[in-house]
This record gives structure tokens, C-alpha cells and sequence, in this order.
């Protein structure tokens, strides 16, 4: 019966990641009712990661009244600053501003607004753009793994602080491997492809007047946007203090309980000290694609954890021993799960408490967190689309094989070198 299990949880993953966006979502739901029927127990309080799914909706909400008020525009314009002063180093500039940006927010949705002026500055100094848009996409979604306010950050740290291994050094040690990661990443981006000038699909747009340059931005920055910003990076500070605090003290609220309350009355003051009308908040960018991920979570780790759950004395009995003989496996198989789910918080939640019931140690765990961030393996991802759409210039296009597109070989670069790394950090360091 588990394989035919297995077979449907695959059916429903494969629909959902066919149908795209928040399909995925109810495909999860719908395979969740034919897993019921073949024999799993439907269990909405275990298998549904209730935790992560607050945490997002806190944390997306505090973002979308940041940009509300401004706030993500003001760090645009320092982002496109940033990258002007340095335009022939883009390849790498570029990618650290979507990591740390992603890394600060706590979601990869925030690169939306930076991908506009990547691909402007790329074809103002005759880059081809598809270099800086790969890794700056890829360094997007491995940020999620660095955040210390991500879904997936949280997650991992619930299963692997029971290993003996704390928030700050589970957070310290994630976002110098990925930076690393993504370094190596950009250093392959910047050899990908023929030179702008050479590429016979800018040619012939650039032939047919297809070209448009958009010049410096302009924004018009709200007056309150420093102070939201401001009052944003206080409370991340507080997060990350009494996240700290909660594994060596016994404190009055939660670690996931202070991050979505934290978040939310960051909002609340927010709103008030910065005039934000709330009733904009809700048709933001950030706000959409954010409650968007959390749905396809609910919908994805509901079906993966009714499967696991229903089989986690056969799946910890056959697996054991493999992972434990060969642990960077767990790093594979998280990075295929994560391409396939297209959420680095559902693959968290649904594989890691499966490698702590498989005896896997809290080390390779770590070392091998990098890996749920493998969404641009199929070119289908929305900020992967994005890339490619803002590129005018035909740069960043997907091939005949599908899977030949600019985003591949940068991003399995970045993972690679970041589960490597991670193991030779986690061998000395935890």
C-alpha cells in the first residue's frame, strides 16, 4: 500500500506543479483525500505546520505595510545606488543586495523589485543581463535558508535544537555558507553565455528597436519610509535576541510565538507612527505572493506529512542506514524535494523531522539545510519568470531541453558550495 501512497503523493505534486501558483495548493488538499481513502490518518493538527504558516502571515503582513509605507522603495533605491557604483562588478553586487534583501524580509518576493534595475544597469554597461538576473534570482531563494525570520529558519530550528544546536549559531552559520555559496554561483554566472554584443537574439531586437532604456529610477520615497524601515530592523534585532534568549532561558512566550507577534506589532507601530492607510496593505506585492506561499504550504505539507507520518516506521527502517552512510544524500534529496514543492518552508517541514527520526545528526542537518532552496531548478519559479520577462535584451531565455536555461548551472553552484562548506563548518564549529 505504500508504494501506491507514494504514487498518488507524486500524482498530486507533479499536478500542482504543473498547474503552477497556488494550484500546487489545492492539488496538496485533493491528494490529501485520496491518501485518506488508501489508508493514511488525516490529521489537520499534526500534518498541517500551523507554526510556519503564522509565521509567514505575521512576517508578510509586516512587510506589506512596510512597502505600504514606502519602506522596500527606499531600499530599492539604495539597492540600484549601490549597484550604479559599482556597474562592472554587477554580477557580484547584484546577487548580494536580492540575499541580504531576502535575508532582512524573510521572503524572496522583495527581488521583484530589484530585477528591473539589474537588467537596466546590465544593459547600460553592455553586460548581458542574463549573468546579474540568474544569480540575483538564485541568491533570492537561497536567502530563505539565512533568514532568521524565514518559515524555513524557523522550521529548522525546531528540529535541530533538540540536537543541541542553538538559533544564533544555526542562523550564523547559514548565512556565511550561502553568501559563500552564492559567491561561487555569481564567479559561474559571469562566464555563462556569449557577450551581449555578440548574442543574435539581442541583435535582432536590438535591429527591430525592441530595446527600451529606462534610465536612473525614479521614486518617490514617502517621508515616513526611514522611520518604518528603522522601526522593521529593531524588531528583527529583537527577534533574533529573544529567539537567542528562549534556548537558554525559560521565557513567558515562544520562540514562533515572539516572531509573529513581534512582526505584528512592528506593523502595528508601524501603521501608527507612519500614517500607513491599512487598506492598501492587502493589495501590495508582497502581501499577494506572500499569503499565495503560505496557501501552497498548507496545501503541499499537509500532503507530504499525511504520506510520512502514515509511514515513518518503514520510511526511517529503509532510509536509516543509507543517509547515515552517505549523509550528503539528505542534501539531494532535500534540493529535488524543494524544486518539486516549490517552497523552501514545506520541504523543511516536511523532511527534516524525517531525517531527525532517521538518526541523522544535527550537523549534516544543518550542513545540508542550503539545499531546500533548489526552486529555479525548473525555470517556472515567479521570480524566475520575472528574470526572464524583464529582460528585454532575450538574454535570459529558456532552451530547447528546458532545463538548459541561465539559471541552472549558477544556482546548483551556489548549493553545492554552500552544502560543502556547511559540512566543513559544522565538523569544527557545532
Amino acid at each position: 500500500m505504500i508504494w501506491l501512497q507514494f504514487v498518488v503523493l507524486l500524482a498530486f505534486i507533479f499536478l500542482g506543479a504543473r498547474l503552477g501558483g497556488i494550484g500546487i495548493a489545492y492539488a496538496g488538499a485533493a491528494g490529501v483525500i485520496v491518501l485518506g481513502f488508501l489508508g493514511c490518518t488525516v490529521d489537520p493538527e499534526k500534518d498541517i505546520p500551523w507554526d510556519v504558516l503564522g509565521i509567514i502571515m505575521a512576517v508578510i503582513s509586516c512587510i506589506a505595510v512596510l512597502q505600504a509605507c514606502g519602506g522596500l522603495d527606499l531600499l530599492v533605491k539604495v539597492s540600484e545606488q549601490l549597484m550604479r557604483r559599482n556597474p562592472r562588478r554587477l554580477t557580484f553586487v547584484a546577487p548580494v543586495v536580492t540575499f541580504f534583501m531576502t535575508v532582512f524580509c524573510g521572503t524572496g518576493h522583495v527581488a521583484f523589485a530589484t530585477l528591473p534595475v539589474i537588467a537596466e544597469v546590465a544593459k547600460e554597461q553592455g553586460i548581458r543581463p542574463s549573468r546579474p538576473l540568474s544569480i540575483s534570482v538564485v541568491a533570492s531563494q537561497v536567502g530563505i535558508a539565512a533568514s532568521p525570520i524565514s518559515a524555513a529558519m524557523v522550521a529548522m530550528a525546531s528540529v535541530v535544537e533538540p540536537e543541541g544546536i542553538g538559533y544564533l549559531p544555526l542562523v550564523g552559520v547559514s548565512i556565511v555558507v550561502c553568501l559563500a555559496g552564492c559567491m561561487a554561483g555569481a564567479l559561474v554566472a559571469s562566464r555563462l553565455g556569449v557577450e551581449l554584443e555578440d548574442d543574435p537574439v539581442y541583435q535582432e531586437r536590438k535591429a527591430a528597436g525592441t530595446i527600451a532604456m529606462r534610465g536612473t529610477g525614479e521614486y518617490d520615497i514617502d517621508p515616513y519610509a526611514r522611520r518604518a524601515v528603522a522601526i522593521f530592523a529593531v524588531t528583527l534585532a529583537a527577534v533574533m535576541g529573544y529567539a537567542a534568549l528562549t534556548s537558554a532561558v525559560d521565557l513567558p512566550i515562544g520562540r514562533n510565538a515572539a516572531i509573529m507577534t513581534f512582526m505584528m506589532t512592528a506593523a502595528l507601530i508601524i501603521k501608527v507612527t507612519c500614517k500607513v492607510d491599512l487598506a492598501g496593505v492587502s493589495n501590495q506585492a508582497t502581501f499577494k505572493g506572500g499569503m499565495s506561499a503560505a496557501l501552497c504550504i498548507l496545501g503541499v505539507a499537509w500532503l507530504g506529512n499525511t504520506f510520512v507520518n502514515a509511514n515513518i516506521d518503514t520510511i526511517t527502517g529503509a532510509g536509516a542506514s543509507i543517509i547515515q552512510g552517505n549523509p550528503w544524500l539528505l542534501a539531494v534529496v532535500l534540493f529535488f524535494a524543494s524544486a518539486l514543492l516549490y517552497s523552501q518552508g514545506a520541504t523543511t517541514t516536511t523532511f527534516m523531522p524525517v531525517a531527525a527520526a532517521m538518526g541523522v545528526s544535527g550537523a549534516v542537518m544543518v550542513a545540508s539545510f542550503p539545499a531546500v532552496t533548489g526552486l529555479y531548478l525548473l525555470p517556472t519559479y515567479p521570480t524566475t519568470v520575472a528574470a526572464i520577462e524583464m529582460d528585454d535584451t532575450g538574454s535570459t531565455r529558456i532552451g530547447k531541453y528546458v532545463f538548459n536555461h541561465p539559471f541552472l548551472l549558477p544556482g546548483v553552484t551556489s548549493v553545492v558550495v554552500a552544502v560543502l562548506l556547511g559540512f566543513a563548518v559544522t565538523a569544527v564549529a557545532l
